[in-house]
């Protein structure tokens, strides 16, 4: 027999497989439209690195032209110094851009290449001059959409 506490309680009562089912609908509904966004910023960000890291060592070289009159890492022997970025990111962590040089006396050219994760992206490789010209760079042509290379130089 029950007693009084036992009779006034509601019984127990769990999901049904179909408000189970519901849930992960939504739940996958949300993960569909969310994750592409998410990749979206995480690449614009890691190219935001990469230019910033161009500009870095762009800036490095102007320093080196101003106190030595070249920019390579002697007079007349066209090797580029040692550059303070190398790659993005910074903390060791997986190489998104790797960073190079071409150093001459009187000119450079500086690379940001995507590796890993960025491989693959619509922006290619980014490279600026010691005039400050700004262009992307794909298999070893110059990319001429001048709508691309103004979206990837200014995002």
């Amino acid at each position: 027999m029950r007693t009084k506490q036992e009779k006034a309680r509601p019984a127990a009562r769990g999901f049904t497989l179909i408000e189970v089912m519901v849930t992960v609908a939504i739940v996958g509904i949300l993960t569909a439209i969310a994750y592409p966004s998410y990749s979206g910023y995480i690449a614009r960000s890691k190219r935001s690195d990469a230019r910033a890291a161009l500009l870095e060592n762009a800036q490095y070289l102007e320093a080196r032209f101003t106190s030595n009159g070249y920019y390579s890492s002697a007079r007349d022997n066209n090797t580029a110094p040692t550059l303070p970025v190398t790659s993005v990111p910074r903390n060791g962590g997986s190489p998104s851009y790797n960073l190079t040089a071409t150093v001459t006396n009187t000119s450079y050219t500086l690379t940001a290449s995507p590796t890993g994760s960025m491989t693959g992206d619509k922006c290619k490789s980014y490279r600026i001059d010691q005039t400050g010209a700004q262009f992307l760079w794909d298999s070893n042509q110059r990319v001429s959409d001048t709508a691309l290379v103004a979206e990837c130089w200014n995002k």
